[in-house]
């Protein structure tokens, strides 16, 4: 698995913690530092950057921290075929994956602490969707992604 990762001004604390808690399992992460090639980058267009990258195929999962994971989820969900959400507790973590097929996970440095941030992180990564009862629901979202981004004309 493929796995990126950013972050704008207000998360590079947890941003280092996470890469430190991925490697030393052994995790292969990209840090696409986006800031360090636009000078002044904010929110907006680091988690854009992030979800481009999913959306190309290039990574498989991203996770994309701001000060509280908000905006990072509101700008990956505008690209499409990329679905994120915020998640700040292990449960919808999993959920995020395993009912709604998510590759983004997104999270606020100035709402949790690290230790659960990494807890969340390795519940995301450890969880699979599981089709059943969800299937219908995540290709509605599909369906009405589709309708969004390409309206009849």
């Amino acid at each position: 698995m493929k796995i990126c990762i950013d972050c704008d001004d207000a998360a590079a604390n947890l941003k280092k913690v996470l890469i430190d808690h991925l490697k030393s399992k052994g995790i292969d992460i990209t840090d696409l530092n986006y800031s360090s090639t636009k000078e002044g980058a904010l929110y907006p267009e680091i988690g854009y950057n992030l979800a481009k990258q999913i959306q190309t195929g290039k990574y498989d999962r991203g996770i994309s921290i701001c000060g509280t994971g908000l905006g990072m989820a509101m700008i990956a969900n505008k690209v499409e075929g990329v679905y994120a959400g915020v998640c700040h507790d292990v449960f919808s973590a999993e959920r995020l994956r395993k009912s709604n097929d998510a590759q983004v996970i997104t999270m606020g440095e100035r709402v949790i602490g690290p230790e659960l941030a990494k807890t969340i992180i390795d519940a995301w990564l450890g969880s699979e969707f599981q089709g059943g009862g969800s299937t219908p629901k995540v290709q509605q979202m599909r369906d009405l992604e589709k309708k969004s981004f390409h309206p009849e004309k």
